[in-house]
């Protein structure tokens, strides 16, 4: 087994070109319209629900 190469961390560095994933535009437009339909949801369904079943009393 050979040891590392001893290189300097300035020579090391130079290689290394990271570049972040750019999301397409449509991707997003899906994202954010899933977000909408969540709030729309919650507020539309979920929450009469819940006040249906906390505070109304049964027999």
């Amino acid at each position: 087994m050979q040891p590392p190469e001893q290189t300097p961390p300035e020579v090391e560095h130079q290689h290394h070109h990271y570049t972040g994933n750019a999301i397409p535009w449509y991707v997003r437009l899906i994202w954010v319209g899933f977000w909408v339909f969540a709030v729309y949801y919650t507020i539309q369904y979920l929450f009469p629900a819940l006040q249906f079943e906390l505070f109304v009393e049964r027999p």
